[in-house]
Formats: C-alpha cells, structure tokens, sequence
C-alpha cells in the first residue's frame, strides 16, 4: 500500500468494530480525509490520546480501498488538552469543527487557507486569547468567506448606498436599506451591524473582551446554515 504524511486537525471520529475507529481529519495538504485507527478504543492502544477531536497531529497513513489507514500518529499541538477543560471553548470547537466538516465536502482536495484559519482559531481558543464565542462566531463568517459567501454588510445589495442599513437579508447576500429591504429581511441595528463587520474582518480591537450580542450569533448561525443548506446541530445546543 502506498504511504504519505501529512499534518491535520482531528475533527470527529466514529466507532468501527470492537476496538477501532474512524476519524475525520482535516490535513495541510490533502484536505479532508477519513481513515481508520485500527484498535485505538483500546486501553494500551499505541495512539494514546492524540486521534481525538481538536488535536493537531503528524500522521503516516497507509492507502486503502475504501477507507485509508492510520499508521502512525504524533502529536504536534494538543488544543483538546486545554479547550476540553472549558464548556464555553468545547461548545466553540464543536461548532468550528461541524463548520468545516460540512464545508469540505470533496475529500482529497487541499484548501491551505481554510487550514490556516481552523488552526489560528483553535489556538486562540485553547490560549482564550478572545472570548470562546467571538471567536466561534468570526471563525464560521470567515471559514463562509472564504468559500465564495461573503456576507455584504458595508452598503445595499440593492441600491448601493451606505445609509440607513437597517436590514439584513440572507437570501439576498447582505444588508439592505430601509427603502429597498425586502419582505424577508430582518431588522438590523447598527450595533449588530459593526459587530458583524468585525467579526468577519477578525478586528479583536474592536469586538472587544465581550462576546457578541445573542442576535448577531444567532444570525450568523443561520447564514451558515442558509448557505451550507443543512442544520448546523451544534450552534443549537
């Protein structure tokens, strides 16, 4: 069977059999891939604990027919250890690992920057460098962005303006204002409006030490669920 390396991300993993696993992982340079770690539900399994969700790990994997597999496993950076301690930052990983899983639907397909992002996010988590909820919320917008839906939130999609944006539409891609917003657009207060900005631009300065209001979670929930066209099950815990 032929081998390769590779660095990934755990991001869920399915029991198989009596002593096995499958796990999800999101690599460097192969993108998403699913393989099996045979006998690591065992207590003297040989991985240890570093095929768990949220840790970072240098893996051997054999090729296979159907499934590849896990041969070797290192740890390079053990995010779980910190952010599994923490409701709020496990919660957040949660969401941020779904994200993507349902992101990346084409396995073996590199994206480096939805790597780079994932990574940065789960350190910042793990180090609470920012509120758990911030950074969950900034990850999904931008994870979104970066696969082509981009949320317009500085002027109209309709008219182009950028006064009285006091709607936001989903559907449609953005803000509206009160002249042109649609039957489906939701009120938006300018509050929720830069907070939103912020959040996508990944401005720390100006979201501050506090999470983002309710309202702006919950809409950034559901324009990842409207565009990814599935439940996102973890943002409704």
């Amino acid at each position: 069977m032929a081998l390769y390396t590779d660095e990934g991300v755990v991001l869920r993993t399915a029991k198989l059999g009596e002593a096995d696993r499958i796990i999800t992982l999101f690599t460097r340079m192969h993108g998403k891939v699913r393989a099996v770690a045979k006998g690591v539900r065992r207590t003297k399994s040989r991985f240890g604990g570093r095929l768990e969700p949220f840790m970072r790990v240098n893996v051997l994997i054999a090729e296979g027919r159907s499934l590849d597999v896990i041969s070797q496993a290192e740890t390079i950076s053990a995010y779980a250890s910190s952010i599994c301690l923490d409701y709020d930052a496990y919660m957040a990983a949660g969401i941020m690992a779904e994200t993507l899983d349902k992101l990346i639907d084409t396995e073996r397909e590199a994206a480096p920057e939805q790597y780079r992002l994932l990574i940065g996010a789960l350190h910042a988590l793990s180090k609470q460098v920012h509120p758990a909820q911030s950074i969950s919320d900034s990850y999904v917008l931008r994870a979104l962005a970066l696969a082509g839906w981009t949320p317009r939130l500085q002027s109209c999609v309709v008219c182009g303006t950028r006064e009285r944006l006091q709607h936001l539409s989903i559907p449609a891609g953005g803000v509206m204002c009160s002249a042109d917003r649609t039957p489906e657009a939701r009120p938006l207060a300018d509050a929720e409006r830069v907070q939103l900005c912020a959040l996508l631009a990944g401005d720390w300065t100006m979201l501050g030490d506090r999470p983002p209001e309710a309202r702006v979670t919950r809409l950034v929930g559901d324009w990842a669920e409207y565009y990814l066209e599935r439940p996102l099950r973890s943002m409704r815990v």
